[in-house]
């Protein structure tokens, strides 16, 4: 079965970045039969409860958006929850769509599943050929744990499970607290509260080297529809933009749209992280997918909705 605008689509994790951008978009689409619930109403890491919730809706179509996320100090801080909380969820999801009779799946992953010193741009192939960064290993784990479920029950049971890889993103519903949020929210918080109080500096992780791939989630949103809608040989499919910065051009951007003059001091003691995440999307390209936001509309939009999660 392919994507219709009548399908019946569960989305999980609706109230998250990227599950909200998901949600936002198929409705604007037009999907008329969008399905979500709340953490509260049900508790993913539970897995009888999951079973009995999509047995009785019995989805056409499933995207798992929900997910335990953070940047460095959050990944290194809480491995334990990063590993056990992304496990649970996503193999109760993936096992309990295919006993409600779920043949399409999309299973997003993160760059992050890649070797960290991985030739670059990191194609499909390069799964599990070396190390992985430290910082956010359980995460990885927990991710290639699940492409690898997805993979293993299409196999067996001829599935259509699909994950797509998609590099760093940014947008609307962002996570801003600086202790848990990835680099981009906390270089738009920096930022802004240096413009407020007049400072003239600001700190930056690291050495400002590293250099990262950033695309704006909303393109996330048009892959998932797009590949719900084609037929592939593919499981596994990097998604991103194929465009890369330091962080401190990041940084220095941000700068020049908020008009402000500000230096930048370097914090050695924190991590960099891995020197480079540049995904390879010969793949996504030869279906005939690309991203469409620059970074410029892009950020016009997060920055937007951040002034409105101030007020």
């Amino acid at each position: 079965m392919l994507l219709k605008k009548d399908s019946k689509i569960f989305i999980s994790g609706h109230k998250g970045m990227v599950g909200s951008a998901i949600y936002n978009f198929f409705k604007k689409k037009g999907y008329k039969n969008l399905i979500t619930i709340e953490k509260k109403k049900l508790n993913l890491l539970n897995q009888t409860n999951t079973q009995n919730f999509l047995k009785k809706i019995k989805p056409d179509f499933v995207i798992i958006a929900s997910a335990k996320v953070g940047g460095i100090l959050a990944n290194e801080n809480f491995s334990a929850d990063f590993i056990y909380q992304n496990l649970m969820i996503q193999t109760n999801l993936i096992h309990s769509s295919f006993l409600a009779g779920v043949k399409n799946l999309i299973f997003l992953g993160s760059s992050c599943i890649y070797p960290k010193y991985a030739k670059q741009p990191l194609k499909e192939e390069y799964l599990l050929t070396g190390k992985l960064e430290p910082t956010n290993e359980s995460y990885a784990i927990a991710k290639i744990a699940g492409l690898k479920m997805c993979e293993s029950y299409n196999k067996q049971y001829n599935l259509n499970y699909i994950c797509l890889m998609p590099t760093n993103l940014y947008g609307p519903n962002d996570n801003y607290d600086l202790n848990t949020s990835h680099f981009f929210p906390a270089l738009i918080k920096k930022i802004y509260y240096a413009k407020k109080n007049k400072k003239n500096f600001i700190n930056i992780w690291g050495n400002g080297k590293s250099k990262r791939e950033l695309m704006y989630v909303d393109d996330l949103a048009d892959a998932c529809e797009f590949f719900l809608k084609k037929k592939t040989k593919h499981f596994l499919i990097n998604i991103g933009c194929n465009e890369e910065r330091t962080i401190l051009e990041f940084a220095n951007f941000i700068i020049k749209k908020l008009n402000i003059n500000l230096k930048i001091k370097y914090d050695k003691s924190k991590p960099n992280g891995t020197p480079r995440k540049k995904l390879n999307i010969n793949i996504s390209k030869s279906y005939g997918w690309k991203a469409k936001i620059s970074l410029d509309k892009g950020f016009d939009l997060t920055y937007k909705n951040f002034e409105k999660l101030l007020k």
